[in-house]
């Protein structure tokens, strides 16, 4: 049960990082979608990104 919450937190860093890269448009992959330079998904990614760092470090920690 660790092992597979500490991989969801892994996914859910990676998946922030996207957020983060699509709403600053460094990257602009799949082109054409709404999240391209849009600091909203920036905002969640970064929200994204605290929350799995805090799940990462949990279920590493225990």
């Amino acid at each position: 049960m660790k092992t597979g919450l500490l991989i969801v937190g892994i996914v859910l860093f990676v998946y922030g990082l996207h957020w983060i890269g699509q709403g600053t448009g460094w990257l602009p992959w799949p082109a054409g979608t709404v999240m391209d330079y849009n600091m909203a998904f920036t905002w969640a990614g970064l929200g994204l990104l605290a929350a799995a760092s805090g799940m990462i470090w949990y279920f590493r920690r225990s």
